[in-house]
């Protein structure tokens, strides 16, 4: 699937978004190495602590579905849903795609102009990763 098209599906979930408190909506459409695509939105709460990132909800998804191998995602997002500027994905979605994902993991960011792709390695350069958790017990 081309960048540009995951990142139409990414825009298309942040429709879904409910932002009730910032205003700033989020979506995420994930791509998975056998071709499928999972979407996500962002999900607000008054306590904001049980808020959900779009990125997450997309990969909550696709696991919740037995899917575990994945290729690309695409994250857009802005004030009410005006896309101005890249949106990145926070530490919380990173460290979740790292659970995941492979170095050749891609992240496509839109701002609305440019398509910036960032291996998901340069985006968590110091990872603390499953792989590191798993050797450690003895």
């Amino acid at each position: 699937m081309e960048p540009r098209e995951l990142i139409a599906r990414a825009e298309q979930a942040m429709l879904g978004a409910y932002a009730p408190y910032s205003g700033f909506y989020v979506g995420a459409a994930l791509l998975t190495k056998s071709g499928r695509v999972y979407t996500g939105c962002n999900i607000e709460n008054a306590a904001y602590s049980p808020s959900n990132c779009a990125e997450r909800t997309a990969f909550f998804k696709a696991v919740s579905e037995g899917e575990r191998s994945f290729s690309a995602i695409a994250v857009v997002g802005g004030e009410k849903g005006k896309i101005r500027s890249f949106c990145p994905p926070c530490g919380v979605c990173r460290q979740v795609m790292l659970e995941f994902c492979g170095p050749d993991f891609l992240i496509y960011l839109w701002d609305g102009e440019t398509i910036r792709a960032v291996p998901l390695t340069e985006m968590v350069p110091y990872a603390f990763t499953a792989e590191e958790h798993l050797n450690n017990k003895e």
